[in-house]
């Protein structure tokens, strides 16, 4: 049972990402859904990102004593002026480990 739920899956994971790549002919894509998948990878990214800051536990944080918000702030004023991600990480965590680590947060 097990072999044939991983060929299901399998077959399942080749048809759907070979989708676009069965026709000779591209897919017609709407411009605006174009457009739209231009900014799908940022949504999904937000989308994970968002809620860890904030959020904890199932909550939304109450309170401003969170590193989280002075980092997350941090690192989006730095990617803003210099457009560098490494940096924007680098940045983020400078803030972030002396709020948690020295005071506490």
């Amino acid at each position: 049972m097990t072999w044939i739920a991983l060929l299901g899956l399998g077959a399942i994971t080749v048809l759907t990402r070979g989708f676009f790549m069965i026709g000779d002919q591209p897919l017609p894509i709407p411009d605006w859904l174009r457009e739209l998948l231009k900014v799908a990878p940022l949504a999904a990214l937000v989308a994970v990102v968002a809620p860890e800051i904030f959020m904890t536990q199932g909550q939304v944080i109450a309170t401003w004593q969170d590193a989280r918000w002075p980092a997350a702030l941090a690192a989006t004023a730095y990617y803003f002026w210099r457009k560098g991600i490494l940096g924007t990480i680098l940045v983020g965590m400078a803030v972030m480990l002396p709020l948690k680590l020295g005071l506490g947060w």
